[in-house]
């Protein structure tokens, strides 16, 4: 978990400098917007997020949702379940300033982007498909980079594709197992949106 940490600090500080230096060569003239409010879905799940400006080109996004989860390895009859998650995750949008300069939309923080997502699902609430009503979970905690677009279709409406790799810690012990567990993380998404 320590490792996982110096990962995500030591990649949110190439982001940082990388998006200061950027700014400060004096070229930079599009920006990401001061804050974007939005809804999206896909075929894992529910998502209400927002992205608050932080430079240029850096934006926090945080999202409140659910996700897609199946839970064989702690619970094999739990089934398919809709759990609880929380994201924190900046976004490096790195091509803004190419597409204003072909005349091409960044309104909403339309471009490509570089993340670090960082999400945590939680037992709290949960959704299941199947006939037990007894539903558990194990908590975890996933952090995975992740590059990705965001294009606009018309004003509000939007769509997002991304992928990454990462690691994610499952807190098995909280739920009385004999030790923590962690794994290889695949971020895949595919969402359609709306933005307020």
């Amino acid at each position: 978990m320590k490792k996982t940490i110096f990962i995500a600090i030591l990649l949110g500080s190439i982001l940082t400098a990388k998006a200061q230096d950027t700014q400060a060569s004096g070229s930079q003239n599009a920006s990401v917007e001061k804050s974007v409010f939005g809804i999206q879905a896909g075929f894992a799940g529910l998502w209400v997020h927002n992205e608050l400006k932080l430079t240029n080109q850096l934006a926090l996004r945080t999202e409140i949702g659910f996700d897609a989860y199946e839970n064989d390895d702690y619970y094999p009859d739990a089934g398919f379940l809709f759990s609880t998650v929380l994201t924190l995750e900046p976004r490096w949008y790195y091509n803004l300033n190419k597409r204003a300069s072909q005349s091409k939309s960044i309104d909403g923080n339309s471009g490509n982007f570089f993340a670090l997502k960082s999400s945590l699902r939680l037992e709290d609430l949960l959704i299941e498909f199947g006939d037990d009503e007894d539903v558990n979970m194990v908590n975890n905690l996933s952090i995975v980079p992740t590059w990705g677009i965001r294009r606009n279709l018309g004003k509000h409406f939007n769509y997002e594709a991304g992928a990454g790799i990462g690691y994610i810690h499952f807190f098995a012990k909280d739920a009385e197992f004999e030790k923590d567990k962690g794994e290889l993380a695949i971020n895949l998404h595919l969402r359609i949106g709306y933005r307020f």
